[in-house]
């Protein structure tokens, strides 16, 4: 066998990350001329977007608990055969539906493969400065993704045409899998026995129905009876998935884990940052678009610095760790996001430029980017025990997303409300919903004084022998 170092798993595993929220971006380039092409109106494109963002936000905690029960390396190449089959019926689709479909069955696929992959993440590399710089490469991708997403998504569709975009998803995720089936080890199931059938169904059932109303509420409306009505389906069947997880032997969230007050902290903490980070790249790119005339690929170019500073700062992030600490780090990320979001806000200006606007204070949030990530995954997941850290990695994934769906739904309803020219968000509405995320920032920087962990963060430690292949321990 040929011996394979951990950091070739870390590459497979945050290359997953890139392609997962690169996969998020990408559509939204590609969106007007899925539109010309297949003769769709504006409310059947949303659906395009808004499939994947659903099902990928109902179905993260099933896929964590399913990978400590499967297998974490099963269920990761169940995901991204999933994504990669998906993509390619979309991108053969012949109609509107089809494609939605396909979005959909995509969401699906990301949610295994993204649960998985940071299970395996944290198996890999125990808590200390291995998974803090590990994190670190995740936060990485993860900011890349959003803007390569939007560059390749202009670049394939001016070239190629939106197809494109889909067959993209489909050689990436093949050869994420090939190199997975060498990388990692193929293992036995997880400690984790039974499976809470009936929970499993109401979770899911009941994020869905909540993430189906944050991204219809921008189109009908909070007060629309289809938003309310699915809304609080949902929070019906998440009530009744705590009262479930009470009394069950094998619940699907053991309930004892949610009393964890750092968890509870950490994954509340992490949906704040993505209210203000989420929608702040789709603002930032709609104003360069709409009120500085850019074009697509323009837009999207224009937040390459910010990734770059990402790429510069996250792998440092380990090292701010343990020199100042956990909780001072996370409030210095947290503080830094609502300064540089604040900054953004006041410099909107109808007759700048990108440089004058735009250019400085996302600098500032590429800088915070990588520091609040990070350090609310290692709060969010210290705690778990070796079979629970799917179940980790679901929490601290579901929150995130929903975070995102839920900042961009209330952010653009915001932009909307504030606008001045014919309901069209223009300077002044996009300047309104970046002070509300500056406002998510700040909540969230005062909540970091909360943090306590229950135990320090261990410090370096012996690197484990070298061994054929990795991440069997926790497959």
């Amino acid at each position: 066998m040929t011996t394979v170092r951990p950091g070739a798993a870390l590459a497979l595993l945050a290359s997953t990350q890139l392609l997962l929220i690169m996969d998020t971006a990408i559509i939204n380039v590609a969106l007007p001329s899925v539109g010309d092409d297949l003769g769709s109106g504006s409310a059947g494109l949303s659906w395009v977007a808004n499939a994947y963002l659903i099902t990928f936000g109902g179905l993260l905690l099933l896929g964590g608990r399913a990978a400590d029960l499967l297998g974490h390396r099963r269920v990761y190449l169940t995901g991204l055969g999933l994504l990669a089959v998906a993509s390619a019926a979309g991108a053969v689709a012949a109609s509107a539906g089809a494609l939605i479909a396909a979005r959909a069955a995509q969401g699906v696929g990301a949610a295994l493969a993204a649960a998985a992959a940071f299970a395996l993440l944290l198996g890999l590399f125990p808590d200390g400065p291995g998974r803090h710089r590990a994190l670190g490469a995740f936060a990485a991708m993860g900011g890349l993704g959003g803007v390569l997403g939007t560059v390749l998504g202009g670049v394939l569709t001016d070239l190629l045409g939106w197809r494109s975009t889909f067959w993209l998803n489909v050689l990436v995720g093949l050869a994420l899998g090939g190199a997975a089936l060498r990388l990692l080890d193929g293992g036995g199931r997880g400690a984790v026995r039974g499976f809470d059938l009936g929970g499993a169904l109401t979770a899911t059932g009941g994020l869905g129905l909540l993430a189906f109303a944050l991204v219809g509420a921008g189109e009908t409306g909070w007060t629309d009876p289809r938003t309310l009505g699915a809304g609080g389906a949902g929070l019906v069947l998440l009530a009744l998935f705590a009262v479930r997880e009470s009394r069950t032997a094998r619940p699907l969230v053991p309930p004892a884990v949610l009393r964890r007050p750092t968890l509870r902290l950490a994954n509340i903490l992490a949906a704040l940052a993505q209210m203000t980070l989420f929608p702040m790249f789709f603002l930032v790119s709609l104003f360069l678009q709409t009120v500085l005339d850019a074009s697509p690929l323009a837009g999207g170019l224009a937040l390459l610095p910010l990734s770059l500073v990402v790429v510069a700062v996250a792998p440092q992030t380990g090292r701010l760790i343990g020199l100042l600490g956990l909780r001072h780090t996370m409030t210095l990320g947290f503080a830094a996001l609502f300064a540089g979001t604040l900054w953004l806000a006041l410099a909107l200006s109808a007759d700048g430029t990108f440089a004058s606007t735009v250019l400085a204070p996302t600098l500032v949030i590429g800088v915070a980017l990588p520091l609040v990530m990070v350090t609310t995954n290692v709060a969010a997941t210290a705690d778990a025990a070796p079979d629970e850290t799917g179940l980790a990695s679901g929490l601290v994934n579901t929150s995130q997303q929903f975070g995102s769906v839920l900042g961009l739904a209330v952010l653009v309803a915001v932009a909307t409300a504030g606008a001045t020219n014919g309901g069209v968000p223009q300077t002044e509405g996009f300047r309104a919903a970046l002070l509300a995320g500056a406002a998510f920032a700040a909540l969230a920087a005062v909540l970091t004084l909360r943090l306590r962990l229950s135990a320090p963060l261990p410090g370096p430690a012996t690197p484990p022998a070298r061994q054929d292949r990795v991440g069997g321990a926790v497959e």
